[in-house]
């Protein structure tokens, strides 16, 4: 076995840009950094649709002119004159599709928007999509899929990407999907390094739809289930690419540029016409806590969401790389050096940062004040409570990415995980719940006006 070696320990604190990842706690305490129960990465804004004006409601009242068009007296907004024209310049004409050619926001490309949800009552969705049905579009889709699903289409279905499209009907959805490597490359076989998991032990529930899925550095199951790796390491993949500018390097405690055991879903999606970002909610597991926190050696397994175009561009704080939208406040990507461990023993604090050596470089942090507040409870039966001899180790609460996106581009996004340095110590991420910042559309059906010719009188 070889000797690990660990970063210092990283709070997670909102910042004022682009993305963020948001939770409730953090390291604090003294001699260690501070974290707030805010965001983790940049700050999301939810920008405008590139459309203004307001939502007008149309009638059939009006006037026929001589022009060829009826004229909608709606005090001075929108009048549709011609059903192959873009009024509302949302992408869509009444002729292809669009309902209500005088709001951007409802059109075929456009996602169904949650309008209320009573207490104990019914959910209330619009019919942003002009299907006809409302709410069709958001409905969840992974029913009944199965463990060892090794389907990268059915891992997107598993975080509620629900819909499909393609590259040419200007629709949103899902335009293709496959499990990678780090770097991009195909990884035909992912094996149990992929799951599909209905819960993660008794006590961690799916955050949306009927199942989550599960990447690991080792295998992505938990205590009998077939595949369980049922030790802290098993190693599949001894030699692996990092994407470019990874591992993040660390001034204090630099990783180790190495990484193994590596695997990832990138799925290619078409973003809602109505939508101006996305959240997804991730959860975090590694038996490298809290024993393996900042060591001079650097080694830290990460998870990375990977999102193309980079949704920050020139705007990225200084530090970050490019494309990451799950980082902490000193934008470095997910990994046990973060302040969000907050599943753990609190009976064993002699084990944080145990192999921490100070040096010149190396200032190991002290013990939080609140160490280990949500207890093991959330790692009951995940094998991260009984595989390792020393005790359990330890795991974030659910966190939440949140990231900008241009309504209607295509992007794709890849959510990964490696062990850095070698295949010891395995990590495993739990992603699921992708959610679209849209915007409502009226609530109401608007008719679309049809160009007429004027009625000619005989004489």
């Amino acid at each position: 076995m070889k000797a690990r070696g660990r970063g210092w320990v990283l709070g997670f604190m909102t910042l004022g840009a682009a993305c963020s990842t948001t939770n409730g706690s953090g390291f604090g305490g003294d001699g260690g950094l501070g974290a707030s129960s805010g965001s983790t990465g940049l700050t999301f804004t939810p920008g405008s649709t590139g459309h203004s004006g307001s939502i007008q409601t149309l009638t059939n009242s009006g006037s026929t002119t001589g022009s060829g068009s009826t004229v909608i007296p709606d005090g001075g907004g929108c009048v549709v004159t011609d059903p192959n024209m873009d009024m509302d310049m949302d992408g869509w004409t009444p002729m292809q599709g669009d309902c209500n050619d005088c709001n951007p926001n409802v059109n075929p490309g456009a996602i169904d928007v949650l309008l209320s949800s009573p207490d104990g009552g019914t959910p209330v969705y619009g019919d942003e999509d002009c299907s006809g049905v409302a709410g069709d579009s958001v409905k969840p889709c992974d029913q009944g899929l199965l463990l060892a699903d090794v389907d990268a289409n059915d891992a997107a279905k598993a975080i509620e990407l629900c819909q499909v499209a393609t590259m040419t009907d200007k629709k949103y959805g899902v335009i293709s999907a496959q499990y990678v490597r780090a770097n991009g490359a195909p990884f035909a076989s992912p094996g149990v390094q992929v799951g599909i998991q209905p819960n993660f032990g008794p006590n961690v529930q799916v955050q949306g739809g009927s199942n989550m899925l599960a990447l690991s550095s080792g295998a992505a199951r938990i205590v009998g289930q077939t595949g369980a790796c049922g030790k802290i390491s098993c190693e599949y993949n001894a030699t692996a690419t990092a994407p470019p500018g990874f591992p993040d390097p660390d001034p204090t405690c630099p990783p180790v540029k190495a990484i193994a055991d590596d695997v990832a879903l990138q799925v290619q999606v078409r973003v809602p016409t109505n939508a101006s970002g996305f959240t997804f909610s991730f959860k975090f597991y590694s038996f490298e806590y809290p024993d393996w926190v900042c060591t001079n050696n650097g080694y830290n397994d990460q998870f990375v969401a990977l999102m193309s175009p980079s949704p920050v561009g020139a705007d990225l704080p200084p530090g970050a790389t490019a494309g990451n939208i799950s980082f902490d406040s000193n934008h470095h990507p997910v990994g046990v050096n973060v302040g969000y461990f907050t599943v753990c023993d609190p009976s064993t604090p002699t084990r944080f940062a145990s192999n921490c050596t100070s040096s010149a470089t190396v200032t190991c942090p002290t013990l939080p004040t609140s160490y280990c507040p949500d207890g093991v409870g959330q790692l009951l039966n995940t094998g991260f409570d009984v595989w390792n001899k020393d005790g359990p180790d330890g795991a974030t609460r659910w966190l939440e990415s949140s990231a900008p996106a241009k309504p209607g581009s295509i992007i794709t996004l890849q959510f990964t995980i490696w062990d850095a340095g070698n295949g010891e110590y395995d990590s495993t991420v739990l992603v699921d719940n992708i959610k679209w910042n849209a915007t409502a559309g009226v609530t109401t059906p608007t008719p679309v006006v049809v160009a007429t010719q004027p009625v000619v009188t005989p004489k």
